[in-house]
C-alpha cells in the first residue's frame, strides 16, 4: 500500500520514509507542491502526509484542489505553526487529521495506521479473517495464533487484500499499490506472490476470480 509523503524538509522526510517503510507501506516522497498535487491527483495512495509550508504550492491549496477534484484519499496535515485557526482551516479544507510540528514519529505512524484502518471500515487495530490475524502495528501475521514469517511484499499484499475485504482486486490494482512508481513490474509477479502467500498461510482465504483478480470474502468465517 502506497503512502505519499509531501515534505520539503529533507531530514524529516527521510525519517518519515523510514518509519512508513518499516510499517509495511510503500513510501513515496515529493518536496514540490505542484508535483505533489499532480501525483495525488493521478496516482493511487492509501494515505497522504501533507505539509502546509511547501514551495510552489502550499498544502492547503493542494488539499482544496484534491477535494474539489473528488480525490478522497485520507490526508494528515503537518504544520510548523499549529494555531487553532489553522487547524480549523485545514479540517474544513478536507484534512482527516492534523499534527503540529515538532511531533514524535511514533504518533504520526499511529495516526496513519488509524486513517488507513478507518478508510477500510475497520475499528480494531488487528484484522482477523478466519484463523488468520494481521496486526499492522507489529507487522505480525498469525494463523491459529502461531506467527507466520512473511516478506515485506507478502505482508503488503495480504494487508491490501484484508483492508479491501469483499471486493475483487485486479492484478493491475495490486501492482499499482504494492510497488513504488518507478519499480519494474512483472505481469506474472502477482500470481507468484499470491501462490507463495497461500502456501505460507495454509489457509484458503484468498479466492481467485478468473479474469478479474483476487478476493478475500467479507463474510469469511
Amino acid at each position: 500500500m502506497r503512502v505519499l509523503i509531501v515534505e520539503d524538509e529533507a531530514r524529516l522526510a527521510a525519517d518519515i520514509v523510514e518509519a512508513v517503510g518499516a510499517s509495511g507501506f510503500v513510501a513515496e516522497t515529493s518536496a514540490d507542491g505542484e508535483e505533489a498535487w499532480f501525483r495525488g491527483s493521478t496516482e493511487p495512495y492509501v494515505a497522504i502526509v501533507l505539509d502546509i509550508g511547501l514551495p510552489k504550492l502550499d498544502g492547503l491549496t493542494i488539499l482544496k484542489r484534491w477535494r474539489q477534484e473528488g480525490i478522497a484519499t485520507p490526508v494528515i496535515m503537518l504544520t510548523a505553526r499549529g494555531s487553532w485557526s489553522e487547524r480549523v482551516e485545514g479540517i474544513d479544507a478536507g484534512a482527516d487529521d492534523y499534527l503540529p510540528k515538532p511531533f514524535r514519529i511514533e504518533e504520526l505512524m499511529a495516526r496513519l495506521r488509524a486513517l488507513v484502518r478507518r478508510g477500510a471500515g475497520m475499528a480494531k487495530p488487528a484484522i482477523g479473517v478466519g484463523m488468520v490475524s494481521l496486526d499492522p502495528r507489529t507487522q505480525q501475521v498469525t494463523v491459529k495464533g502461531i506467527p507466520v514469517s512473511l516478506t515485506p511484499l507478502e505482508f503488503r499484499l495480504l494487508s491490501y487484500l484484508f483492508h479491501h475485504r469483499g471486493r475483487v482486486i485486479s492484478q493491475s490494482e495490486l501492482s499499482d499499490n504494492l510497488y513504488s512508481l518507478n519499480s519494474e513490474r512483472d505481469s506474472n509477479a502477482i500470481e507468484a506472490l499470491v501462490g507463495r502467500l497461500r502456501r505460507k498461510l495454509k489457509a484458503d482465504i484468498i479466492e481467485t476470480r478468473r479474469g478479474f483478480g483476487y478476493c478475500v470474502r467479507q463474510d469469511f468465517a
